[in-house]
């Protein structure tokens, strides 16, 4: 890893990683828009204007990194590049097995199948992966201290999200959650 990163357009930039995460696996929500529009706010339930910048925040990092990496070529050939490169396509994998759980679920129950057995916040964990990846593959301390930063907000942000959850889906949700981590290979407390 070097202090100074290098910042130059080019064909092998961590570009490619971003294009894969970007369009593949979220054209699997554009087939199905409806998914989106499945949820609303239960009565009485709206996130608090911290929850809602926390939220914010953590999409622009996110989306932040993805532009910045337009500039950041990748470590070709080195070890930094296979490990990084590992980890990104295992993000990918969950994003995509979560994508299409989420897409399948009806919307009067929660996703509790597939993926989601394992970790309630399969999307997000696949996210932090994402960018822990494409840390790795191009060496970049300062896509690695970000994704820290963006795992802290997101930490936060899933909390509002379970009580969104549990005021939607009640006792269904409540099961859920007790059976389940909130992350892959982090047992419940």
């Amino acid at each position: 890893m070097q202090f100074t990163p290098v910042f130059k357009i080019g064909i092998w930039n961590a570009w490619i990683f971003s294009a894969f995460f970007l369009l593949i696996p979220y054209s699997l929500f554009l087939i199905k828009r409806a998914a989106y529009r499945k949820f609303g706010n239960p009565p009485g339930m709206k996130p608090s204007k911290s929850i809602e910048i926390i939220g914010y925040i953590a999409s622009a990092i996110y989306y932040i990194v993805f532009l910045y990496t337009i500039f950041l070529p990748l470590k070709l050939g080195t070890a930094w590049f296979y490990a990084g490169l590992t980890i990104f396509l295992l993000a990918l994998l969950i994003m995509i097995t979560a994508g299409l759980n989420f897409i399948t679920t009806p919307s009067d129950r929660p996703v509790a199948k597939g993926i989601y057995r394992y970790s309630r916040h399969p999307i997000y964990l696949s996210q932090y992966l994402a960018l822990v990846g494409i840390g790795i593959a191009t060496a970049s301390w300062i896509i690695l201290l970000v994704s820290i930063v963006f795992m802290i907000l997101v930490k936060i942000y899933t909390d509002y999200e379970e009580q969104y959850c549990i005021k939607r889906y009640g006792n269904k949700y409540i099961d859920y959650l007790n059976r389940t981590p909130k992350w892959i290979g982090i047992p419940r407390l």
